[in-house]
Order: structure tokens, then sequence, then C-alpha cells
């Protein structure tokens, strides 16, 4: 993977999304934190309307520390395995107010050590909220990376260290945005919209679909979709 490559990748999806950002909705380290928590094996937007109601209910570390386990499954229970995400955040926050004062640390080395709280969701916080470089590997940037050959691994913490390698540091936490962003409205995992892509040139994805047997087959609907579509 050539350095030249990559800038171009990355220029053109910077293009391409400016807007890219967190999906899920929060206000300071610990709700994200805790966001961070119910959205594994769930939709960003699930989560969304969960924390809606939750957040206003619960401030503090210490209240969710306090907490009765079963009361709290019910109210989570929408986003999946929420005994295992109840456990878990209930202990992330009794940690949190043992060890860090009922707040929530910023280096990668203490995250990791919390309940429910691995490198993709400490990436998450240290790159968004506390203001720090950091890869953070979610689905849509797992299967980005392996499409664009940015990485090869199966394992998402060996992923991780292929993007730093293969990033500036300097742009890790963007990139991650761009490139999860490009996941989620083009480089979908069922039928990606390669004919709208914006690095469709850069890609050898033996997931990419035909675009000029698409065009033969369905011209008017490809014209359709490369003049309203709007990423």
């Amino acid at each position: 993977m050539s350095e030249e490559r990559v800038k171009k990748i990355l220029s053109l999806l910077e293009k391409a999304y400016p807007d890219a950002r967190l999906v899920l909705h929060y206000k300071n380290p610990l709700e994200l934190l805790v966001a961070t928590i119910l959205a594994a094996q769930c939709t960003d937007e699930r989560v969304n309307k969960v924390t809606e109601t939750l957040f206003k209910k619960y401030k503090t570390a210490k209240d969710y520390a306090n907490i009765k386990q079963e009361v709290f499954e019910q109210e989570i229970r929408s986003t999946g395995f929420y005994k295992n995400k109840a456990k878990n955040i209930i202990a992330c926050n009794k940690e949190l107010v043992e060890r860090f004062g009922g707040n929530v640390p910023d280096t990668m080395e203490d995250l990791v050590t919390l309940p429910g709280v691995g490198r993709k969701p400490a990436g998450v916080l240290l790159g968004n909220v506390f203001g720090k470089q950091a890869v953070a590997v979610d689905t849509h940037v797992f299967r980005v990376a392996h499409r664009l050959e940015l990485a090869k691994f199966n394992d998402p913490d060996k992923v991780e260290q292929e993007l730093c390698k293969t990033i500036p540091q300097e742009k890790w936490t963007r990139s991650c945005l761009v490139i999860g962003t490009h996941g989620r409205r083009t480089c979908v995992a069922r039928k990606p919209l390669c004919d709208v892509c914006v690095v469709e040139k850069l890609c050898n994805s033996p997931d990419k679909i035909n675009i000029t047997k698409r065009f033969r087959l369905h011209p008017s609907k490809a014209s359709i979709k490369l003049l309203f579509y709007n990423p």
C-alpha cells in the first residue's frame, strides 16, 4: 500500500463526507462511554432512541453505579444482549467512582481496564471527547478498510494496528470518521453503491459490483442514481 494511494483515498473520502461525525448522541464523556457499551451488536440509531430517555434519568457515574440491575436491564432491553450490557455498565461506573473519582479516564491504558470497554470504545472516546488521535475500528471501518486494502487481518485489534501504520497519526480520528461514514452511506455490507463511490477506481474488492454491467442492464436506473444520489 503506497502512501500516495492512501493519501488519495482519504482525500476523496474527506471531500465526499465533510459532515462525517459520530452517529451516537452524547454531551459528555460519561454519556459517550455508556452509549459505546450499548452500541455493541446494536445500531447507533437504536442506541440513540434508548439514551434519549436514559441520559435524562442518569447523570453521574454514581447514578449508574447504584442502579438495580434488573431495572436497568429493562430500560436498555431493546439494544440486545441487555443482561450483559447492564452488568458491564453498572460495574464500569462503580470502577469510575472507586478508582477515578467518578470521571472517565482519558488514556487507552485506563479505559480498557473498565468492564465492557475494549479498544474500539476506548478509541472512540479518546478521539471524540478527549481530542487525542485514535483509531476506532467498528464494523463499517473494518469492512471498508478490507475492501480498499487498507487492512488484511480479520481481528479488529490487528486491523487497528494496521491502520495506525497506514494512516498518518495526525489523521487517525478524522480518517476513521470518514471511512465509517463511507461504509454507512455507500460501501454498505450488501450491494455496495459502487456506481456512486468516489474511490471506486481505487477499489479492487471482490465485493465490487460490475458498474459497466449494471449500466448496460439498467441504464436509466444507473443514470438516476448518479444524478440524484447525495451521500
